[in-house]
This record gives structure tokens, C-alpha cells and sequence, in this order.
């Protein structure tokens, strides 16, 4: 795999994730020419990412019918990001040049219905009409994957190279009247988006800034299209439909070797397949960093921390409850000063008194056997319970200190203590930009 491809794998797919993040909600508020712009984004990547996985060093016909899908999809997005960019256009002008953007339910509906037309009717009808001028049944480049054949003919400049074209610049008209009328009617902006909650004036001008981005590269990319195919590419004359479908079933394979040589043809191909990559970051930009993307996060990360039993405000230990069960404290004082503790904790256990070092040695002598001295201690009642000294002193001795025969003396005031350590427990248009040339053909050249 080269590394372009796999810089293109790794890309797509993060865009992927990125372009389907705000979906939810601008499809709750009903923002269609927003939705299908991320939808149709989103569509291209994931055809583009395993294309690029599959046929990452091969060109071999492994998934015909997956081809058979893929390489129609790829025909309906190179006019599919356009008509998106043309259904949010329309809707800014619309409000744009009203005195309310507050409508019926009726009205909605209309609208929804004529952006669904638009944004998804266009690239269906978008389908058959270039299987009037297919060759043949598809093509498989390594590295790219599927793509369609298009016969380079002059009908398929008028059914499947210009449509892209047109759409563009009738969206382009779109914008430049919304920005008029934004001008002229600036004052009384903010009046018009108020009564209306899902649009706000910073979401409209960044769907203006959107949109408007998709025209100044959609028209350039599209114009050069057509150009590239008639300029560079073998157009040949329409005699039939028998004539153009002859062999339908041929697939042609071209390993990167061969279609790389071609200077064009390498970089048609590759800006084809990256032109989503990069409406999906444009995207993101303008919508990923708003408020009302902000306040999802939020509420995202709130409901996840729900779940799995952790809040947000803060959490409160319970060591004093545990050490209380366990016998480590007496009181509430206790347990609230568990509570607080961070690292480890010692429980420190003092004695009564201290006895002199000359009465310590004075009494050696007169030490009892061990067992004894367990029967007079007995069992505390309580890890604090402490060691009296009787009226027949009985000395318990600590254990002897680097060897020593005699026991330690310890500095005045020190407790003997024993420890208890405690644990604490995230297009521009997408044609066929691959001209025919030299030894690339996508025309129908196997007829005899």
C-alpha cells in the first residue's frame, strides 16, 4: 500500500466519524439541505474508505456486485454535494427575502418536500441517465477501487458533465441573491431570524459561508471536467444503442502502475476522491465548534457518565463507612477525618505510659514465660483498646533491633504505632475526472 493511500484511508475514515457527528441535531431541526449535505458527505467517504481498503494493492475483480453499487453511487454524488449546496442556498434566500421566516405547517412541509426533490431526486435520475452512455460495466483501478465507465461520446456531455455545471451556477445565483438581500436588509436581520429558534445569525452565515465554498470550487471543478474529456479524451460519435452497450460486461482493470503514468489521469483521480475529504472538514469547522455543538457535547457526555455510574459534580469517598465495618475507627470524628485522606492511612495505637529505661532493665529478670503474658493481655475489645501496667508490672518487650540482645530504646514521646494502608479506589462535485488517454481508455474499445 503507498503511503497516499494509506494517508486517504486513515483520513476518510476520521472525517467519516467527524462529518456524522452534529447529524442528530440538524435533523431535529428539520435543517434538510444541511442533513443531505452531510448525508451524501458522509456516503462518499465510506464508498472512498473501502474502496481503499479492499483494492488497496490489487485490481482484481473481488466484489463485482459491491462494484456494481459502488460505481453508481460514485455517479450520483457528482451531482449530489451540488444539489445539497443548492437546497441550503434556496433556504437562505428564502429567508432572506421575507419578512418572516415564521411558516405553516404547511409551508414546512412544502419546503421539506422540494428539498428532498432536489437533493435527492437529482442524483437518482442522475443514475440512469449515465447508464445511457456506460461502455461498459465498470472499472477497477488499485487503490481506488470501483468506478464508472462512461463512454466519451457527445451525449455524455449533455446527460452526465453538464448537469453537475448547472446546478452549481444555479446555486451560485442563489448565493449572490442572499447576500444582496442580506445587505440590503441588515438592519432588520436580526428581527426575521428571532422568531425562529432553529437559525440563528451566526448558523446562517455559516451555512452562507458553506454553501458559497461549494459554488467558487464546484464551478471551476466541473468546468474542468468537461474540458479535460473533450480536450484530452478520444470523443467519439453516438451510432447506437446497441453500438455503445456492445460487451456491457467487460470490467477493466488498471493496476497503479499504469494509471499513475498519466499525469492527468493521476490527478483527476485522486482530487475525486479527496474533494470529500474535504467538504467533511469545511463542514466540521463551521459546525462542530458552535454553541449548539458545544451544548451536545455536553449533554452527550453527561448521559454517558450517567451510565456508567460516574457524576460530573463530584464524588464523595466512603472510607468511613468501610472503616467503620472494619473496626479502624470509633467515632464519626473518625470516619470524617478517613474521609479526607488522600494516601495512605495510619492508625496509631499509644500507650498509657512510659516506662523509665532503668526500671525496664531493673525487671528483666523478672519476665514471665510468653504464654502467660498472652492469658494476663487476653483479647482487646477494640483495636484501641491499650496495655495497663498491673500491680505485678508484666513488660512486653519489642523485638530486638539489628540483632541486638537487649530491646530498643525509643526517643521520648514517640506512640508505638502499627499501620493500616488504604487503597483509593469521544464536494464539491464528484466527477468522472479520469480523461481517456493513451493508454487509459474508458471508451468502448472492444469491438472488432
Amino acid at each position: 500500500m503507498s503511503p497516499t493511500n494509506t494517508a486517504f484511508s486513515a483520513i476518510s475514515f476520521i472525517s467519516f466519524i467527524l462529518v456524522c457527528i452534529p447529524f442528530p441535531w440538524h435533523l431535529e431541526a428539520w435543517n434538510t439541505g444541511t442533513c443531505l449535505y452531510m448525508g451524501w458527505t458522509a456516503l462518499a467517504l465510506l464508498n472512498y474508505f473501502i474502496n481503499s481498503i479492499i483494492w488497496r494493492d490489487n485490481a482484481i475483480n473481488w466484489a463485482p456486485v459491491w462494484c456494481d453499487i459502488s460505481s453508481r453511487v460514485t455517479v450520483a454524488l457528482a451531482i449530489a454535494i451540488p444539489a445539497a449546496s443548492l437546497c441550503i442556498n434556496r433556504r437562505l434566500y428564502y429567508i432572506s427575502s421575507v419578512r418572516s421566516v415564521t411558516r405553516t405547517q404547511g409551508e414546512k412541509i412544502r419546503g421539506i418536500v422540494i428539498d428532498l426533490s432536489i437533493g435527492l431526486g437529482l442524483p437518482i435520475l442522475a443514475i440512469p441517465l449515465q447508464y445511457i452512455v456506460e461502455g461498459h460495466r465498470f472499472n477497477i483501478y488499485e487503490e481506488i477501487g470501483c468506478f464508472p465507465a462512461t463512454y466519451n461520446t457527445w451525449p455524455a456531455y449533455i446527460l452526465v458533465h453538464t448537469p453537475p455545471l448547472l446546478v452549481s451556477l444555479i446555486s451560485g445565483g442563489f448565493a449572490i441573491m442572499s447576500i444582496m438581500a442580506f445587505r440590503k436588509r441588515q438592519t432588520e436581520f436580526k428581527e426575521i431570524l428571532s422568531s425562529n429558534s432553529n437559525l440563528t445569525s451566526s448558523r446562517y452565515l455559516r451555512l452562507m459561508a458553506l454553501a458559497g465554498l461549494e459554488v467558487l470550487f464546484g464551478v471551476p471543478t466541473n468546468l474542468a471536467v468537461i474540458i479535460l474529456n473533450a480536450k484530452e479524451g478520444n470523443v467519439r460519435p453516438w451510432i447506437s444503442w446497441e453500438d455503445t452497450h456492445w460487451g456491457f460486461s467487460r470490467v477493466d482493470q488498471f493496476p497503479s502502475l499504469l494509471w499513475k503514468a498519466n499525469p492527468v489521469t493521476r490527478h483527476s483521480m485522486e482530487m475525486t476522491r479527496w474533494l470529500p475529504v474535504a467538504c467533511a472538514l469545511v463542514f466540521f469547522i463551521f459546525f462542530g465548534f458552535a454553541d449548539e455543538a458545544q451544548r451536545h457535547y455536553k449533554l452527550a457526555l453527561s448521559s454517558i457518565t450517567k451510565k456508567v455510574g460516574i457524576s460530573t459534580t463530584g464524588s464523595t469517598t466512603k472510607f468511613g463507612s468501610i472503616s467503620a465495618s472494619i473496626g479502624f475507627g470509633k467515632s464519626s470524628k473518625n470516619a470524617s477525618t478517613l474521609e479526607k485522606s488522600q494516601g495512605p492511612i495510619y492508625v496509631s495505637q499509644e500507650t498509657i505510659e512510659k516506662r523509665d529505661s532503668m526500671d525496664t532493665l531493673s525487671d528483666l529478670t523478672s519476665i514471665r514465660d510468653v504464654s502467660e503474658v498472652g492469658s494476663d493481655i487476653g483479647s482487646p475489645t477494640s483495636p484501641y483498646a491499650t496495655l495497663r501496667r498491673p500491680s505485678n508490672p508484666t513488660v512486653l518487650l519489642q523485638p530486638p533491633v539489628h540483632g541486638s540482645s537487649f530491646p530498643s530504646q525509643e526517643s521520648k514521646g514517640r506512640p508505638i504505632s502499627q499501620s493500616f494502608p488504604s487503597s483509593v479506589t469521544p464536494t464539491a462535485s464528484f466527477l468522472d475526472l479520469a480523461a481517456t488517454h493513451g493508454d487509459i481508455k474508458s471508451g468502448n474499445d472492444n469491438r472488432v
